[in-house]
């Protein structure tokens, strides 16, 4: 999973639209998105990795990071160091 949250909805929608087209640009295509009318919650699903972006409210409320406390995290930076 990969969570981020926006300042505004636009920003949601933004965020959800920029992460689709660059993944387009590399031939990957979501199977799955919801969300992005309203900009409150948008979920995109690539298959192996599953985007959730986030109203801040939003965010705070459904607590994802709470619901999967035990999971390995991975720092962007740390993965983008290993691409290089």
């Amino acid at each position: 999973f990969v969570l981020m949250s926006g300042h505004s909805t636009r920003h949601v929608q933004g965020l959800a639209e920029a992460i689709e087209g660059e993944l387009r640009s590399k031939r990957v295509s979501s199977k799955h998105s919801e969300g992005l009318r309203e900009g409150l919650w948008v979920l995109l699903d690539f298959g192996d990795v599953v985007v959730h972006i986030f109203y801040k409210d939003k965010r705070e409320f459904y607590d994802l990071e709470g619901l999967w406390h035990d999971a390995p995290r991975i720092k962007l930076d740390e993965l983008l160091e290993g691409e290089e």
